[in-house]
């Protein structure tokens, strides 16, 4: 077991930078957080602790299946969990404190540069690496819970149909990954707005709906639009 010196004034650069942001995330902003799966090196491509042949979330998915109930913004649940075992990676229940929207990274940077133009109340927002088998990094926007069951009724309301955009909200039963785990191969995830004294007040998703919707939609026209002028050649 790893030995954590836990005097007041220890200096942190002597803890596991896992351990000291589970904790921070706990006693900072009260958010509930839960150790998950990790990846473990060795001769060719990093495999998840699960054992997993091909596991579809290495070392990003929950240890068993009792996680939501042990979740905790406890400091001291918190770092006893990580002094013991100081490479889970950090896993945020959503539903809870917050939910999230997730969306692919090139339409969230998009949307992140209108938001900011329109004068938009942010909150956190995570880059989060892609998954074995799958294209593209993600943002996952962190917004108040609630939107789950509204989201699919909101974008119709502005024209959107939701089966057309890739745009998918995390709520109760459902986790994001924080920085810095390390998640599917060598890339961690990381804060593209970290939390801050200026973001403590997360915003309504009904805010941020109409940038996203709009960024995931031209997104999903790109191809086609690539495609057409190549069709009318023809």
């Amino acid at each position: 077991m790893l030995h954590v010196d836990n005097t007041p004034g220890a200096p942190e650069q002597n803890l596991p930078p896992l351990l000291i942001e589970a904790v921070r995330y706990a006693e900072d902003r009260h958010w509930e957080v839960a150790p998950g799966s990790w990846l473990l090196d060795g001769d060719g491509p990093a495999r998840c602790s699960c054992g997993e042949e091909g596991c579809a979330l290495p070392g990003a998915h929950p240890v068993g299946a009792d996680w939501r109930r042990k979740a905790s913004a406890g400091p001291g649940v918190v770092r006893k969990w990580w002094t013991e075992n100081p490479e889970a990676s950090i896993l945020l229940p959503t539903g809870r404190a917050f939910d999230v929207l997730d969306v692919p990274e090139v339409a969230g940077c998009l949307a992140l540069a209108r938001m900011e133009r329109m004068g938009l109340q942010l909150g956190p927002v995570v880059a989060v690496p892609a998954a074995p088998g799958r294209t593209g990094r993600r943002l996952h926007f962190l917004v108040l819970p609630g939107v789950v069951d509204k989201l699919p009724d909101l974008l119709r309301q502005i024209g959107w149909s939701p089966e057309r955009l890739d745009l998918v909200a995390r709520g109760e039963g459902d986790w994001v990954v924080a920085p810095p785990s390390r998640v599917g191969g060598y890339a961690s995830a990381q804060w593209a707005r970290p939390p801050s004294a200026l973001n403590r007040w997360l915003p309504d998703a009904l805010e941020l709906i109409s940038p996203l919707a709009y960024a995931c939609g031209r997104e999903a026209a790109a191809p086609r639009a690539v495609q057409r002028p190549a069709a009318a050649v023809r």
